[in-house]
Formats: C-alpha cells, structure tokens, sequence
C-alpha cells in the first residue's frame, strides 16, 4: 500500500482495504464534511504544500489524491520527500460547465440512458418490455423498492395506493378553489399543500428513509387525484369517487372523465405512465435531488420537482407540441411547414431532446396506443399530420433531431377528449414515482447538492451613499 493509501486510511480511521479508486467524499460516512478537512490537513503536513479551495475541490477521491502523490514525488529530490514545494499548477480559470453539461455528479442504480442506442432502462429492465408486459403499479413499485414485486408484495402495494387516493378534505377545497387556474399551477399548489396533511413527526427532527417512502407513495396516489379533481371542478361537476378495484390508470380516468373509461383509454394512460415515469437526472429530478439534499423533505422534494417541471424547455414543452398538428393543419402541408420553421431558425416541437442523438424509445409506445385510439374514435388525421411531419424530418434525424416522447402524447389527450393544458399535468402523474425513487436514493446516500459559480464581475469597489455621488 502507498504512503498516500496509508494516510487516507489513518486519517479516515477505516480499514486499508477500503482505500479503493471507487471510494470519494461522502461516499462513506467516515468522509464527511470534517473528515475531508481532516484530509486536507494531513496532505498539507504530508506533502508540505497548501491546501486552497481550489485544491480542496480537486482532492474529493482516493484515485485523484493517488494522482497528486505521485505527481509529488515525482518532482520532489530523493530524501526530501516531505519537503515544501510548490503546489501543482491549475489552470487560473476553472473550466465552466454551463446548465451542468457532461457533469456527472452522482451514482445511480434507478435509470439508465445510452443516448446514442437509444437504450431506456429502469432498474436494468428495458423500456420496451416494460410497457409491454408490466403495469404501472408494477413499474412503480420496482422504482420505489428497487426490485419488480412477487403477487403478495403487488397487492400490498396497489392497496397501498388505493387507500392513500382520497384528498384530504382542505386539499380538496383548495383544488376547488383554485378552479380558475392553469392545471399546472393548481397541481404545484395542493401537492405543496398536501405537506401540511401528511406524517406528523417530531419537532425538529428530519424525516427518515421510510418516513420519506410512505409520504413518496401518498404522494403517487395523490396527485393523480389533485390533477383530475381540478379538471373536474373547473368542468363544473363534481370529482366521481373511483370504484375500490379500479387499477391507478382506471381511477384517475374516472375522476378525469367523469365517466368509467374505455380499455383502449386505460391500455394508453397505464403505458403512458409507464414510459414517462423516470428518465435518470433531468431538470425537475434533479430539483428534488437538491431539496432533498437540504433535508427538506419529501413532499417539498416533489413540490420543487413539479415546479420545475412546469417550465416551457422541461415539460412544459408537451403542451407547445400538440399545437403543431393545428400549424400544419393537413399531412400535404408538413413539408412546408417543417422547411419554413428551419428558414427561420425556430425548432420544430416534438423533435430533439438534451440526451438522445437517435430516436426517444419512448416514442414507439406513444405512437402506438394513439393508432388504436385513432381506429377507436374513427379520426386518424391528427395522427397522419404527426406521421407527415416526422417523416419530413428524418433527414435531419442523423444529426440527433428525432422524434421525442412529446410528439405523440400530446395526440391522445386530445383523442381522449382532454384539454391541451393537461398534457403537462399527465406527465406529472407518471413522473412521480421516478421523482420519488431519486429523492430516496439521494437521501439514502446524502450530500448537500452545493456547486459553485465562476464570479466575473469587478472587484475592489468602494461604497459610497447616494447623496455623496
């Protein structure tokens, strides 16, 4: 073993066999916040050098103190192997990732993306089989739990969510009265609410692991219900009360409809929130990473990850796609449409997306429910218009610009009889579990999300009071 390994060791108080490439700050709790200090210290004393922010931030592995301990001792005389040297030269520029592009900032057992295959995993098991042989109930059990449930452990689980669908009588006031609003506020609101209704613990105390699970799995059941209330009072009648035996999809349908809805229907939102309900670290996860991370809880967790989610890039952007069909208004029309959009610079909505360079597998299961509800409502137009439009961009598809998982959703909501405004909401309800399962494991294995920012602005000024300028 190095005299590098041999200090980590001393220094950390664990066993030499731990000191492995893999082991980083906080990944163990010996290495928190004071041990790393700790660290920083003993290298100093060590290697006789200073330790500055800089460095500090560079130092945050076993195999990146490796490096800089053979890095000392190659430019230090044999003999002098303690003695004061200068410190490694750095760039005087810190290399900025800008929105955290290419920034790898954790460990993750939940999703996997290969952006160029166009490979979706959850838990290792691939988009496609799941949306073709498993339930939601299923899907977001293995999410929650990390494994695909035994029959004992689904029933447990789906009658987990049935008895935690009903709103607390306030929460359902406040969906009420909130009416007049855009559904995605409404949603944002009474999820933030639902927090003042939830487990009570002790003062001052932070919510523990299962705490967070239980509030994680009220929260899946629920804010399908908020979404489909709300749409409900706002349509002026009031919300039905699901049948007891209804799956998840077959209940918020009910709420949603106010009627019991037809298979196809149930077949496309069940598969829908199963494509839809994890996609690895984006914009709204990582927000519930970050509230999370602050020990703020899980219903704040997911009240950020909805906010979040909401924007017009994230998946506010569902919404805009299904105004594209009313643009180009007829298949004959896509081709124009598509070149005057590129004349102008402006993106085409439905197509491209921040990770896949190929086409988003999720799309293949979208496309196809909204066939057969297309056949079931005697309407395929909206569907040949889509159709049209992505055949017009397929050459740019080589360049990454394929079809996203918004360019068919949009489609079947409209086929649903729903209102475009709910497109973003829908997503919402099939993101939960996802959301829920990265807000678990980034407790589970908890540091402060706190990355720094590259100041540029002036230094060295000096205050004065307005009446002395």
């Amino acid at each position: 073993m190095s005299n590098a390994d041999q200090l980590i060791a001393r220094t950390l108080g664990i066993a030499e066999d731990r000191v492995t490439d893999g082991l980083e700050y906080q990944s163990i709790r010996e290495w928190d916040s004071l041990g790393h200090v700790s660290l920083m210290v003993a290298i100093e004393q060590e290697y006789g050098v200073e330790v500055d922010d800089d460095l500090t931030l560079e130092l945050r592995s076993v195999a990146a103190i490796r490096e800089f301990a053979a890095g000392r001792a190659a430019r230090v005389a044999p003999g002098k192997a303690g003695a004061a040297a200068a410190a490694p030269e750095r760039g005087a520029r810190r290399t900025v990732h800008r929105g955290l592009e290419g920034v790898t900032f954790d460990q993750t057992t939940i999703t996997h993306i290969d952006g160029a295959e166009g490979i979706l995993e959850y838990r290792g098991y691939s988009i496609h089989d799941l949306a073709e042989r498993a339930s939601f109930e299923e899907v977001a059990y293995l999410l929650v739990h990390g494994e695909i449930p035994d029959a004992a452990a689904l029933q447990t689980f789906e009658k987990q969510l049935r008895a935690a669908r009903a709103l607390p009588a306030p929460v359902l006031d406040l969906v009420r009265s909130l009416a007049h609003a855009h559904p995605m506020e409404a949603l944002r609101t009474c999820v933030s609410a639902l927090g003042a209704f939830g487990l009570q613990r002790v003062p001052g105390t932070d919510e523990s692991y299962t705490e967070a699970r239980e509030t994680g799995i009220a929260l899946i059941a629920r804010i399908p219900m908020i979404a489909a209330a709300h749409h409900a009072f706002r349509s002026g009648r009031e919300p039905l009360q699901p049948p007891e035996d209804a799956t998840h999809a077959e209940a918020f349908l009910t709420v949603l409809l106010g009627e019991r809805p037809s298979p196809a229907a149930v077949r496309f939102i069940d598969k829908g929130f199963i494509v839809h309900a994890d996609h690895s670290s984006n914009a709204s996860a990582f927000t519930a990473r970050v509230a999370i991370g602050c020990r703020s809880g899980m219903t704040a967790a997911i009240t950020a990850a909805v906010a979040a989610f909401a924007g017009s890039v994230h998946g506010g952007a569902a919404e805009r796609v299904v105004g594209l069909i009313d643009q180009v208004g007829s298949p004959e029309n896509a081709e124009a449409h598509v070149a005057a959009l590129q004349r102008r610079g402006e993106p085409v909505m439905g197509f491209g997306h921040r990770v896949y360079r190929t086409e988003d597998p999720r799309v293949r299961h979208l496309r196809s429910t909204v066939v057969e509800l297309s056949a079931e409502r005697g309407d395929t137009t909206g569907l040949d218009i889509l159709d049209a439009v992505a055949a017009a961009m397929r050459p740019y598809s080589r360049h990454g610009v394929a079809a996203n998982v918004d360019l068919y959703s949009g489609l079947a909501y409209r086929l649903l009889g729903l209102p475009d405004d709910l497109a973003v909401p829908l997503f919402v309800v099939g993101r939960a579990p996802g959301w829920v399962a990265q807000a678990l494991e980034q407790q589970s294995n908890n540091v402060l999300i706190r990355p720094l920012l590259a100041y540029v602005g002036p230094h060295g000024q000096t205050y004065r009071k307005a009446d002395d300028r």
